[in-house]
């Protein structure tokens, strides 16, 4: 099967994520992080915060996993960084939608991840993809929880 040229320029941009992350690292300052596991294919996600008066003044990501995984991360931390928190876990939301094959209100915003709409034809890699976002999601709602700052352990269950 041949691919088009968009799907050419998707993967391209997908192996550029993946290959060269952006704001992949540990933070000096952290606020919030969090470890995640997708126990059913082995990727790992540590999402690190720095949240300041309610905006994700800067994030970082490590980890192990598949192309799809890393480049998702890389992504996110473009996306979500500088919004405020409500935001964040918005584009979120949304990005789950995304993957899912359903369409949502801001495209723009979520910038490279959309490359990633074409996974919806891959339901088993639909948590490579999601990986990342539900780690943020959990580290930006644990924030305030009195462990702060503390590197939580969690597995994916969804």
């Amino acid at each position: 099967m041949a691919l088009t040229k968009l799907d050419q320029l998707y993967r391209a941009v997908i192996l550029d994520h993946s290959q060269s992350p952006r704001r992949r690292g540990v933070l000096d300052e952290t606020t919030t992080q969090i470890e995640l596991r997708n126990p059913t294919c082995g990727d790992v996600i540590q999402v690190q915060l720095n949240v300041q008066d309610g905006i994700v003044k800067d994030v970082r990501f490590d980890g192990s996993g598949c192309t799809i995984s890393m480049a998702s991360a890389s992504m996110m931390t473009e996306a979500i960084i500088g919004k405020p928190v409500e935001e964040a876990l918005k584009l979120s939301e949304e990005f789950s939608q995304v993957v899912q094959g359903n369409d949502v209100e801001h495209e723009q915003e979520l910038g490279d991840a959309m490359m990633l709409s074409g996974v919806s034809k891959f339901p088993a890699r639909i948590k490579c993809a999601t990986l990342s976002w539900k780690a943020l999601e959990k580290a930006l709602e644990s924030q305030g929880t009195g462990v702060d700052g503390q590197l939580k352990h969690e597995d994916m269950i969804e």
